[in-house]
């Protein structure tokens, strides 16, 4: 279950106002696979550091929550995808297209559709052990040894900074504890999946501890390619190691050191043609146009055409429409293989305790990523449609199945100084901040199968396209970055009211220096450039009042910005600026009961100006004297409204029972926008928000005679969403079961090693549904620009290459066996 209000014994006790914000170290934490069944009396506050210092979190006034390592365990979650599944209402988290490689992920309703670019940014800042992620690749890599992932709601540019509008995603990992301790897990599932860790922590000498993590990940693909010696769909295989050293040579400072390094390899899920011409839209018929109001539901969002013209052509035989459940081998066999994410980074935190009211502390970080993309999911399932076409009067099939290719190299450096510390009635934190990132990146997109003359076999293209170096580049750009802060938050409590009033204002400013050029379009040089300069103040301001033991209220004002930038699948290469948000906050934090039961509600209303808009437009480039398919972004005029409440709690009616749940609203609305190339006036969505969504967990412990037998089930439910911001067109509702049973601390002898024994399984009644849906290809076309009068009109939409809706269904039913040990 989310550890959102509570945690069991596993959980390090409350610290003081001015403790250090740094992760409780390994001996004052009990692995998962050692938690017995809690009693109200082992129920534990649970600290975070979501405000630079360790706090306790029923009192700390933000909406945040929390997952412990347990509850990582119990859902079998390996990377930050398997948080999709729902285990934080508010958060959520897809695929970028189809891909596994890149995550979008979103709080609140900040979800950016595409920041997978080198100019563009997130709206939720991801940070392991304070150390920002500047980019989207590599987000999906295997999750080292973490104590716990918080999660914040809402915009933390006080604290945080730049991009993190929606909130922030913090990964807090295990520290070294100066003691010898093992612990390994090694467990296998379908799939041919297996997965082992091992952690070691060795024991402290000269004032040195050392830890060391490794982890494999692996799973064959649940859909099977029919083409031989080729990857499937939905396959991965991660790799990662990372070694941390502290450094504590006297009682007031601390260095740790960490080094990491990661690669995982992963393929898309399979997109499958759920539908074939639902609007039933046509074309020319007899020679003459079908008029466009005679079919409204065939016009792409943004144009307004007059009429459309083509033809609608017919599935080859071996297309397979199914738009009811997963395909377990896709119907084309296509060349491809895993997409690859190798990343890198160390940081170095060092703090020193100076005096009684105050600690400096430092975080020196560099990290990079590469990801190499190779992304053939759509097969005959999308454009180029089947279209024979006389050669040398020889009846010929046509080209198809578009392999998405495209590579990425980011790196970027980091420090931070803050100062943090209390005196009498106030407890402070102020810093400083420098960003610096740069990034290149180049896509070719070229087909890899041709249709024989009757759609009744294909055969495998010339594969000399889709080499690195030989490759057709549809675009290629770099970016630079460099961002500087300076911020300061403090917590007043005045002598009134028995010290139950806090008040807390802070502030952060941003100054944003950006660059980039957009070198090659079309495989031709281009001369495109742009440069960003822009500055922020971010003030909060909130107001906390411990009502009563056990009952915290809070008031909360907060601002937050996301970075412009460029787009760099535009032609000529369109810049566009910040976007900020505006949030108000009101929040009920309650324990009672001997704390039993924990109930938190959270309001909220945010209204986002400058909201960054992605069209999908026709532009014309006359180097190349050809139409081309594009993005461009522009800053929306009007106020973006979103509106919710969240709610989680628990209860533990007995002892080693804990029923635990959330539940968040979400409201969303973008007023509508003009095209800026066809100058329609159109609607526009956040995508991946649901209206509503649910989870519900049950836990439970047996003390058995020399082990615990231990229960965990957890629901999951989401409404459907938009997951394309210019159409109506939605996925399907969610509902996702997932469960884990453990016989934890058996003890085979006096030597004190542990072993536990786990049966597992995440989507446990193997429900489908179709999580991502693409309209685009049920549509007429974009249509070409005709200049009349000196203006562009666009009077005419093609529906030549109509197939249909196409979309992706959910990972399948995994099941597996773990066995864990510990010494």
């Amino acid at each position: 279950m989310p550890a959102a209000v509570q945690a069991k014994s596993n959980t390090a006790p409350a610290a003081p106002a001015d403790a250090q914000a740094q992760p409780a170290p390994a001996d004052q934490a009990a692995p998962a696979d050692q938690v017995t069944a809690p009693t109200a009396e082992e129920i534990k506050d649970v600290v975070v550091t979501a405000t630079k210092r360790a706090t306790n979190l029923q009192k700390t006034p933000i909406a945040i929550s929390v997952l412990s390592s347990k509850d990582l365990q119990d859902r079998h979650v390996q990377s930050l995808y398997d948080l999709a599944d729902g285990a934080v209402p508010s958060l959520r988290v897809a695929t970028f297209e189809a891909r596994q490689n890149a995550l979008t992920i979103g709080i609140r309703g900040i979800v950016p559709l595409d920041a997978n670019q080198p100019a563009r940014e997130q709206g939720v800042g991801i940070y392991i052990d304070g150390v920002y992620l500047g980019r989207q690749h590599g987000l999906n890599a295997a999750l080292f040894d973490l104590e716990r992932i918080e999660v914040l709601k809402g915009p933390q540019g006080t604290l945080f900074g730049r991009n993190t509008e929606g909130g922030a995603l913090s990964l807090v990992s295990r520290a070294p504890s100066g003691k010898f301790e093992l612990r390994a897990t090694a467990g296998v599932s379908n799939y041919n999946g297996y997965n082992t860790d091992i952690h070691v922590d060795f024991p402290e000498v000269a004032n040195f501890s050392f830890k060391v993590d490794g982890l494999i990940q692996h799973q064959d693909a649940s859909t099977a390619n029919p083409l031989p010696g080729q990857t499937g769909w939905n396959y991965y295989d991660r790799r990662a190691l990372r070694v941390a050293t502290r450094w504590k040579p006297v009682d007031n400072y601390t260095a740790d050191l960490a080094v990491d390094i990661g690669r995982d390899a992963s393929t898309p899920f399979y997109s499958q043609l759920l539908n074939f011409n639902p609007n039933n839209c046509r074309g020319t018929v007899n020679g003459v146009n079908t008029p466009a109001a005679a079919q409204p539901r065939c016009v792409l969002p943004g144009t307004n055409p007059t009429s459309f013209s083509g033809t609608i052509a017919q599935l080859p035989p071996l297309v397979v429409i199914n738009g009811t459940s997963r395909m377990d081998v896709a119907d084309i066999g296509v060349p491809q293989q895993p997409s690859v994410d190798q990343t890198f980074g160390v940081s170095l935190t060092q703090k020193w305790k100076f005096a009684s009211w105050g600690e400096l502390r430092s975080i020196t970080a560099y990290r990079e990523v590469q990801s190499y993309q190779w992304d053939n999911s759509g097969g005959a399932h999308r454009p180029p449609v089947f279209r024979p076409t006389l050669v040398n009067g020889v009846l010929t099939g046509n080209a198809f199945s578009r392999y998405s290719l495209a590579n990425l190299w980011q790196q970027q450096w980091s420090q931070e100084i803050e100062l943090v510390g209390s005196i009498p009635r106030l407890d402070y934190v102020v810093g400083l901040y420098y960003f610096y990132e740069r990034a290149n990146d180049d896509a070719a997109t070229p087909n890899t199968n041709t249709w024989n003359a009757t759609g009744t076999a294909f055969t495998i293209n010339d594969p000399t396209p889709t080499i690195p170096g030989l490759r057709s580049l549809d675009r290629q750009s770099r970016a630079e970055a460099t961002s500087y802060a300076a911020f300061g938050q403090a917590t007043y409590t005045p002598p009134i009211a028995n010290d139950t009033l806090h008040l807390t204002v802070g502030g952060r400013f941003t100054r944003d220096e950006k660059s980039g050029r957009l070198t090659i379009v079309n495989n031709i040089p281009r001369p495109f450039a742009f440069a960003l300069n822009a500055s922020r103040f971010n003030p909060l301001v909130t107001l906390a009042w411990d009502a009563a033991p056990g009952i915290n209220v809070y008031a909360k004002y907060a601002t937050g910005y996301r970075s412009g930038g460029a787009s760099s699948r535009s032609v000529t290469y369109r810049s566009f600026g910040p976007e900020d948000i505006t949030s108000y906050e009101v929040g009920f934090k309650t324990q009672f009961w001997d704390r039993r039961i924990t109930l938190n509600i959270a309001a909220y209303i945010a209204d986002r100006t400058g909201t960054q808009a992605d069209f999908s437009v026709v532009q014309f480039d006359p180097i190349t004297n050809s139409n081309r398919n594009t993005i461009e972004t522009v800053n929306a005029p009007g106020t973006t409204r979103i509106r919710g409440v969240e709610i989680d709690g628990s209860i533990t009616p007995i002892d080693g029972l804990t029923l635990s749940g959330g539940y968040a609203y979400t409201y969303t609305r973008i007023p509508q926008v003009v095209n800026p190339v066809t100058g329609v006036l159109q609607d526009f969505f956040i995508v991946f928000t649901p209206r509503n969504a649910a989870n519900a967990a049950l836990d439970y412990a047996y003390r058995l005679d020399k082990m615990t037998l231990k229960l965990h089930v957890d629901a999951n439910y989401a409404q459907s969403t938009q997951t394309f911001d210019q159409y109506a067109t939605r996925n399907d509702a969610s509902f996702l079961v997932n469960g884990r049973l453990t016989l934890a601390d058996i003890r085979l002898n006096d030597s004190g090693a542990r072993f536990n024994l786990s049966v597992w399984a995440r989507n446990m009644f193997d429900a489908q549904f179709v999580y991502r849906r693409d309209p685009s290809n049920s549509l007429g076309a974009l249509p070409a620009a005709v200049v009349v009068n000196g203006q562009n009109t666009f009077p005419v939409s093609s529906v030549n290459n109509i197939l249909g809706d196409y979309g992706n269904f959910n990972a399948p039913r995994t099941f597996g066996v773990e066995m864990g040990f510990k010494l």
